[in-house]
Formats: structure tokens, sequence, C-alpha cells
């Protein structure tokens, strides 16, 4: 059986306030980290797991994004980019770049988040999502950082619920059925957050724990060690 997970997004359209002074004039997806930006470690592990068509959306200097991958043919991909005017978050965003994301289940991933994810374990989900009458989504957990030591959801048994235990963090690797969002207008401002409860409530989400390296990048600090990190490896 041939696998149909060839679409990926990446959320790129993010200020990084946290990430400042830096991102007065870098866009945060574009920030290096052992010799090459964040977003291009994404492009690669995305491309190596088989998948074909990126998205990339992007409002805070956007057109940088565009100038610096071009069409992602150095990588063996096709990118293709949805700008937003101002930031639709993640729902909003996958929203406004339906067309061209097209019809199916496909990939989304942070634009800052660096980890050693195999994106191509995620085939079989996706074959049970895409055989799902209503649509579903799976979530990638990861450990509790100690900046969020509550986590989001439960995970027990590749199953998420709102409450209970073990609770971990989301690690912002997802599998989502664009059904999901046909009712959802391009150009309207809204989070996932409210989806994920929803789904999870109604049973239809599962996930998985990845214990792997993972790493929401967010400040210069955590930046700088990274880019130290990489370059001494």
């Amino acid at each position: 059986m041939t696998h149909a997970l060839k679409t990926a997004m990446i959320f790129a359209a993010g200020r990084g306030e946290r990430m400042r002074p830096l991102t007065d004039t870098c866009p945060k997806p574009l920030l290096e980290v052992g010799g090459k930006p964040l977003i291009v470690w994404q492009i690669e592990r995305l491309a190596a797991a088989g998948v074909e068509v990126i998205v990339i959306n992007h409002a805070w200097l956007g057109e940088q994004i565009e100038a610096a991958l071009g069409y992602g043919s150095r990588w063996g991909v096709e990118l293709r980019y949805s700008p937003e005017t101002e930031a639709l978050e993640t729902a909003g965003g996958i929203a406004q770049a339906r067309h061209l994301i097209g019809d199916g289940v496909f990939i989304a991933v942070s634009g800052d988040v660096f980890c050693d994810f195999d994106y191509a374990s995620l085939r079989d989900h996706a074959e049970v999502l895409k055989a799902r009458e209503e649509p579903g989504m799976h979530l990638v957990m990861v450990r509790n950082p100690p900046f969020h030591p509550n986590g989001d959801f439960a995970l027990r048994d590749g199953v998420l619920a709102l409450d209970g235990e073990p609770r971990y963090t989301f690690g912002n690797i997802g599998l989502y059925d664009t059904r999901m969002f046909r009712d959802l207008a391009p150009g309207t401002r809204r989070a996932l957050t409210p989806y994920y409860r929803e789904t999870i409530s109604a049973g239809r989400a599962s996930g998985e724990r990845y214990d792997g390296r993972w790493e929401n990048v967010g400040t210069p600090a955590q930046i700088r060690a990274l880019d130290d990190e990489l370059r001494a490896r």
C-alpha cells in the first residue's frame, strides 16, 4: 500500500516576542542553529520522511522566509507559501492555507521546534485517520518541560484525554484531517486549542509519547545553547 502522507505544514507566522531583539529584523524560523535556520532542520526531516509538499504560513517579515528558502528544489520538495497580513494563529493558519494543503491528512509542526522526530513513523496513524468517518487527530506528546510541569493532556494506551494521569505536553507535532476545518472561513483568527478539546472529548484523538531530542526554542539564551551544542557535535 502506498502511503498518502505527502503533505505537511510548518507554522511560521509568529512574531517571536520572547526571542527579541533577534526577531526584530529576522523572522524566528530563519534564526540559525548549527549553521542553518531552524526551519531548514524541519524541512530536511520532513523531506527525509517522504513528504513532497510543505506549506509554510508567514506574517512577520515573511518575504525574508520566501527569499531564503525559495521553492524547495534544493531539498527535493515543493514549498508553498500562505502569507497572512496579521498572524491568524494555528487553526486560522490552516484554514487560510487549505487550498494549498489539499484534502486529507497532513502533518503540522511549529517552525521553532527542534527535534530528532522521525516523521515517517506517522504513516500508520495517518492511515487510521484517513479511514475514520469523522475527522480526528494524532498528537505527539513529550515529557513535561520545567516551564510546563502540569502538561496539556493525559495519554494512556495511545488515547488522549482531557483529565487523568499520566499527563504530557503537546510537542507541537500533529496529524490533522482537513475536514476538521471545513467550516472555518479563510481569514478567521483562531487557535487550535478548541479543536483539541472537542476532538479529545469526542474520543477521536490518538497520541504517542516521544522521548527523543525535542526543544521548543523560545529565547535568545536557548538558541545560543542549542547552537553551541550542534556546532560541538
